[in-house]
């Protein structure tokens, strides 16, 4: 039972290829012909006892014969010819070799079959003469033909011909009888009315239109005469040819685009060799976009496409039925060009749900137009999940420009479309806009006061000992503040308690909100751990302002959110980068990462990585909660927020940083 075990798996397996080998040389020993040895690969017949007298053919039932690419034969004086079906069966021929033996006679179509034939040897042999259609459609890189008795004539100027013409430096000395039977080297050979042919292609202006006919006329003339035929290699508009001795022509109906920078050759040919004539065929026809899908997402998203056209046509896309205009945001791309057909993408570099919607490419030339559209999604809009489908905007961010595509500058600025709808929607984006910077700017403003007022408690830097606060007035204006610490002698602290502020000389209680300041001074940690992000993954967007201490973007930023790739945000950079502004930025960032509330604006983290130092907060498109209800509420400002309203605002109830409206 072990021993069965031990022959199963890959021994087993080794000992049947073994086998199957041993099989096959066995098989190609058995149909290999007397005198010969084979190989899965070669025939070889050196041996001249008793030789072979015909060439060496394996056996039907053999190996394939198409696996031989090498055939060498030598001392066969009994081996005088090579018939047309001797070597066909050989397709895969490379290398053919006769040396040393008798061969007098190769058949003109002898190697029809074997196109991948490369080295030809028939040294020493009897070979008076030898055609040049023997090897014609070959593309032989060696022919040697040394030490065989040719006859001096015009049949064998084509081996002068090709010694002359062939780049390798190496000759053969070649020589042929002439009448007399006396030897003379080849290259010394004069034949009379024995040259190379000529060929000459009378064509009219070969640019013409999809679906039109043209007729191309060709004359020859050579000694020999030679005879005249048509390469059009694999054309596919319909053609007939007519020849009568040295004049010939070509006519080609209803010319299809397909055929396009096609070359059409006329060929004269005679004993000696040949020549050809050449034109190139230009076929002009409307834009045609073969190929549209919706976009994919590389190192930049990309909408790829596949235009065909002659003339070169010109791209224009559209975004939502308006032009878009390109820029360094968006442009086209032409990444592989093929004559008449043209493939590339419309790029975008980032692009948020703000680029969701219709695209539509027109491809145009002067012989038509063609047009595809396909619908693209980005990115889910904030606060919305991916899955839903949200009106798209009728424009994008101004940051995408104006710029010529890649084909051809297509942008016609006087069929852009100003409407009121657009005009009112980017009204509304520049008033959220501004929106945000004012928002920003004095969350700042308030963040420093805090640190003050920290500063003044001499408490610990996460957290103040007694409760204190800051007051705004009903139009948000700023007034003096004075804190009253536990234990001042200032006189009118005894009037109204420890937590009190003073406005002026006025003293206003205060009544502390338990939501915003759960956390006691003792629970506050003194090793808070504030979030570091990467700066490669935030990719800023454009600029939303710039305060007293830095600049406010909008920006995407990447694995931030486990439930999302990318979200947009807030952030804030740092414009001086002293050595106190930096202590002040790192004590603002650990308060910030301990006030974390579902009524507050979300404080992620900070970017730490150079300059400039980078807070990343949530973004709140509609701003802040104090001025939309000022906005939308009705009874104004007065009635909403005075009176006894104030009385109740927490510590910080109408903080700048409270919570954004979604």
């Amino acid at each position: 039972m072990s021993s069965w075990t031990r022959w199963h798996g890959p021994a087993m397996a080794r000992l049947w290829g073994f086998c199957w080998l041993v099989v096959g040389f066995w098989r190609a020993a058995l149909a290999c012909p007397t005198s010969c040895k084979c190989s899965a690969s070669r025939i070889w017949c050196s041996d001249p006892s008793p030789g072979i007298v015909a060439f060496p053919r394996l056996e039907p039932n053999s190996a394939d014969p198409e696996n031989i690419t090498e055939i060498y034969i030598a001392n066969q004086k009994r081996l005088e010819i090579i018939n047309e079906d001797d070597v066909e069966a050989y397709a895969g021929l490379k290398n053919l070799t006769i040396v040393d033996s008798g061969l007098k006679f190769v058949a003109h179509k002898a190697f029809l079959k074997n196109s991948n034939l490369q080295h030809i040897n028939f040294t020493r042999n009897k070979l008076m003469s030898l055609s040049r259609k023997h090897f014609r459609h070959l593309d032989l890189s060696e022919l040697i033909l040394v030490g065989n008795p040719f006859t001096c004539s015009c049949d064998i100027m084509w081996i002068k011909t090709l010694q002359e013409t062939k780049s390798s430096p190496e000759t053969q000395d070649l020589y042929c009888l002439n009448e007399n039977s006396k030897n003379i080297p080849l290259a010394n050979l004069q034949i009379p009315n024995c040259g190379l042919p000529s060929a000459n292609l009378a064509a009219p202006n070969l640019t013409v239109e999809e679906g039109k006919s043209i007729t191309l006329s060709c004359s020859v003339a050579g000694d020999p005469v030679p005879n005249l035929y048509w390469d059009v290699g694999n054309l596919v508009s319909k053609h007939m040819n007519e020849t009568s001795h040295t004049q010939g022509s070509l006519r080609i109906t209803n010319i299809s685009s397909d055929d396009s920078g096609k070359q059409i050759s006329c060929v004269a040919e005679n004993l000696v060799g040949e020549d050809q004539d050449s034109v190139n065929l230009t076929v002009h026809f409307a834009p045609t976009i073969t190929f549209l899908e919706s976009p994919t997402s590389d190192h930049h998203w990309c909408i790829p496409f596949t235009v065909k056209g002659n003339p070169k046509p010109a791209l224009q896309w559209f975004y939502n039925g308006a032009i878009l205009n390109e820029s360094k945001y968006i442009c086209t791309k032409i990444h592989v060009t093929n004559h008449t057909e043209y493939h590339g993408c419309l790029q975008l570099d980032n692009p948020t749900h703000m680029n969701n919607g219709d695209y539509k490419l027109v491809a145009k030339n002067e012989y038509g137009k063609d047009e595809k559209q396909i619908s693209a999604h980005f990115m889910g809009w904030p606060g919305i999940d991916d899955g839903a489908n949200p009106n798209y905007p009728d424009v994008i961010y101004e940051d995408y420009g104006t710029a010529a595509n890649d084909i051809g500058d297509t942008t016609n600025r006087s069929n852009e479309i100003p409407s009121t709808d657009v005009a009112d929607k980017s009204g509304r984006e520049h008033l959220s806009v501004y929106a945000v910077v004012v928002i920003a700017s004095v969350v700042g403003f308030c963040l420093l006061v805090m640190l003050f007022l920290l500063k003044l408690a001499r408490h610990s830097k996460f957290g103040m000992k007694g409760p204190a606060s800051v007051i705004s007035n009903d139009d948000d204006s700023a007034s003096p503040l004075h804190h009253i610490s536990n234990g001042s002698n200032t006189p009118s602290s005894s009037e109204g308690g420890p937590d009190a502020v003073i406005i002026g000389m006025t003293k206003i209680p205060v009544i502390e909100n338990p939501q915003y300041f759960g956390i006691t001074n003792s629970q506050l940690k003194p090793d808070t751990f504030v979030q570091h992000i990467k700066r490669h993954n935030i990719v800023l967007k454009r600029e939303l302002g710039e305060g007293a201490f830095g600049k406010v973007f909008l920006a995407e930023c990447y694995n931030l959110c486990p439930e999302q790739d990318k979200i947009l945000v807030a952030v804030k950079t740092l414009k001086d980068a002293s050595d106190n502004a930096r202590k002040d930025f790192h004590r603002e960032a650990e308060l910030l990462t301990n006030l974390q509330h579902e009524h507050i604006v979300k404080f992620y983290g900070v970017c730490v990585e150079g300059d400039p130092l980078i807070m990343v907060f949530e973004y709140m498109k509609h701003g802040d909660l104090n001025k939309f209800l000022r906005s939308h509420v009705k009874g104004g400002k007065e009635a909403t927020f005075g009176g006894g309203l104030a009385a109740h605002r927490s510590i910080f109830p109408l903080f700048p940083c409270s919570r954004l409206l979604l």
